[in-house]
């Protein structure tokens, strides 16, 4: 999206339009939802039109008018449930599904071919060791895809939740001046998270490879290995939104970083919950359900056998076909969602934290209202009279 002032961080040199943002790491004490109120409608909703971006008022139990929260595009701007957050995802895919797709499906196809290319080069040649070298030789393609993705959907999603349209080409434009910076902060976050596990391990694969251990040595260093993990995840969940503030804030990969780390701050529990449990689940349920009937199909037309159905090393041409098919469909369909759940998890924090929902209505255009906060058009109309 264009870059309005209501994505600048509190902290940073480019300081929100109305000056008065709380810290981030400022406990979230304002209760109700963030959202300006509303006072008098304006001229339009008087003569039985809505304000354009709002939802009807609903009564209230003694006859007033319940205000209600703008909601320009996917979401509504105040602090968001967990269903909320799940429905914009879905939501934004479901407006934005040709520019999202078509994104997806590109990544997609390249993550799938060096997957295929990998495995015909490494295919049954190593054993037993033949998925985990196939896995670290398509890393670093992953890893660029993967940082590519995020950058162009995370575009997609911030003018979603405005309203506002976009195309692949706009996406690209906005992202590109910050990939190398999202490509570095995706390999320092995965080293993080990734290396903290492997590292705990080291030991472990180091004492069987001599192939002289004993049981119960080999038993107590998995433990230590398996120690790590709840390491691995805590970091992953703590620095799982420094792609969006690096993307949408315009800050360096230090930067973007703490501002994760501000923002997860007293909400780890929730931002694992929706990032890694709700959403990976999702998506994991996506992918088999896609993959299975391909399976299937390969075993009818005779590309493999039911006792070879799990030996990846083993697999003939046919079955990997269908299998890399499968898999561009899954990912084509959860990285557009995936992304918008990790943008929207930003966002909904920000608004928690630091009130970005008044920040992003006014970047929205819509209306502002009289009375405690919003003083554009009451304001002007005072003026007038006078």
């Amino acid at each position: 999206m264009t870059d309005t002032p209501g994505w600048a961080s509190p902290s940073s040199s480019e300081p929100p339009r109305d000056g008065a943002r709380p810290p981030a790491d400022a406990p979230a004490a304002v209760p109700g939802p963030s959202a300006p109120p509303q006072a008098t409608p304006a001229p339009s909703a008087q003569y039985g039109q809505p304000n354009r971006g709002t939802q009807p008022s609903g009564q209230g139990p003694y006859g007033w008018e319940a205000a209600r929260s703008p909601r320009p595009g996917v979401i509504p701007l105040r602090p968001l449930s967990v269903g909320e957050l799940l429905d914009g995802a879905v939501t934004t895919v479901r407006r934005h599904w040709r520019t999202a797709l078509t994104l997806s499906l590109g990544i997609a196809v390249l993550d799938q071919a060096g997957a295929f290319a990998a495995k015909l080069l490494v295919k049954g040649r190593t054993g037993a060791s033949t998925q985990l070298l196939t896995l670290l030789a398509t890393m670093p393609l992953t890893l660029l895809l993967d940082a590519l993705a995020v950058a162009l959907l995370t575009i997609v999603v911030s003018r979603a939740v405005l309203g506002r349209p976009v195309t692949a080409g706009d996406a690209w434009r906005d992202a590109r001046p910050r990939l190398l910076q999202l490509l570095g902060l995706t390999v320092l976050t995965t080293l993080m998270s990734v290396g903290v596990v492997l590292l705990g391990f080291t030991p472990l694969i180091g004492y069987t490879a001599g192939g002289t251990g004993t049981p119960g040595t080999a038993g107590l260093l998995f433990l230590v290995g398996v120690l790590t993990v709840p390491v691995g995840l805590w970091l992953l969940i703590r620095y799982s939104l420094a792609a969006p503030a690096l993307m949408l804030e315009k800050q360096g990969v230090m930067a973007a970083l703490s501002r994760s780390r501000r923002l997860v701050r007293g909400f780890w529990w929730r931002v694992c919950a929706v990032v890694l449990v709700l959403s990976r689940i999702l998506a994991v349920i996506v992918g088999a359900t896609l993959l299975i009937p391909f399976r299937f199909l390969g075993l009818v037309l005779g590309f493999g056998s039911m006792d070879r159905l799990g030996d990846a090393g083993h697999e003939s041409i046919g079955m990997m076909v269908l299998t890399a098919v499968a898999g561009i469909i899954a990912s084509a369909l959860t990285t557009p969602f995936l992304a918008a759940v990790g943008v929207l998890v930003y966002i909904d924090q920000r608004i928690r934290r630091e009130a970005l929902d008044i920040e992003l209505a006014r970047a929205a255009g819509l209306p502002e209202q009289g009375g405690t906060g919003w003083s554009g058009r009451a304001a002007d109309q005072t003026t007038a009279r006078r």
